[in-house]
């Protein structure tokens, strides 16, 4: 078995609930598996290998694609709600009994639904570029950012001003190693998303962000331990909605990276792996 990810194959895995999971597993160790949940319209291949790397140096991790996107089957859900229910029969199908989860960006908001869904499910939680449901201002994102990430074909420019600090020479010479390193190929690719999948995404997205303070309420009743994630120049999910979320959710981490934006977890890929390595490993 190849020990990085961009020589992984992919795999296949059949839900109960009718639908052909692909998924990448990678690493071995820790106490549970690490599963990760993706940004919007991101397949297997918009993982940044060396995070992923990195987080396998020590542990179990498991990329997939949820329902209808990229080589998974199905057609993508267009609420948070059923994706989660995708995600977690995913899990099932996985034999996991308790998992890790990372989520980042609308993938964070799919890891609060399987948590608030099937508390169990998760020892720890992970939510990195996040927001809570009902949170005032987020009923969709703003017209450069959706004009930058929800055209038919993004552009390398366009992904590189959205993930990473345009006027910071320092965070956009990151952004250019990372597109290096996610677009510079896969042993075996994984297929592309397509126009379904980011509408149905963007409206999921947008029910999500419907204001409504009683919501806001929803995120205390996670239990398990969370650590909350951002960069402190994201313009696609506001880094105050990291600050809400933590004001929300009791006993939970906050840490902000500096100089970065919607991809910090990949500007910062190394500290980042180590912080969660670090959040994975303490004694409750």
């Amino acid at each position: 078995m190849t020990d990085t990810y961009s020589g992984l194959s992919n795999q296949v895995i059949s839900g109960a609930n009718g639908i052909d999971y692909t998924y990448r597993d990678l690493g071995s160790g820790g106490e549970r598996p690490v599963v990760l949940l993706q940004h919007f319209r991101g397949n297997l291949d918009n993982w940044d290998p060396a995070l992923i790397d990195a987080l396998a140096s020590s542990r179990r991790v498991v990329t997939f694609d949820n329902v209808g996107v990229g080589g998974t089957t199905g057609s993508t859900p267009s609420s948070i709600e059923e994706m989660a229910r995708g995600a977690i029969e995913f899990i099932t199908a996985m034999k996991f009994d308790q998992v890790d989860l990372i989520g980042f960006s609308i993938g964070s908001f799919v890891a609060q639904e399987v948590v608030l869904t099937r508390p169990a499910l998760v020892r720890r939680l992970i939510l990195a570029s996040s927001a809570p449901k009902g949170a005032a201002g987020m009923h969709g994102w703003a017209p450069d950012v959706i004009g930058a990430v929800g055209t038919p074909d993004t552009a390398p420019e366009e992904y590189l001003r959205t993930f990473f600090t345009a006027s910071s020479p320092t965070s956009k010479a990151a952004g250019q190693q990372a597109m290096g390193r996610i677009f510079g190929g896969h042993t075996d690719p994984d297929a592309p998303t397509n126009w379904q999948t980011r509408e149905a995404q963007y409206d999921a997205v947008c029910s999500w962000g419907l204001p409504c303070h009683a919501l806001l309420e929803r995120v205390s009743a996670i239990e398990p331990p969370v650590f909350i994630a951002a960069g402190d120049g994201d313009r696609m999910i506001l880094p105050h909605y990291s600050y809400l979320l933590a004001g929300l959710i009791p006993g939970s981490q906050l840490k902000i990276y500096p100089d970065a934006a919607h991809g910090f977890l990949f500007q910062h890929n190394a500290e980042f792996a180590a912080d969660v390595g670090d959040f994975l490993d303490e004694q409750t």
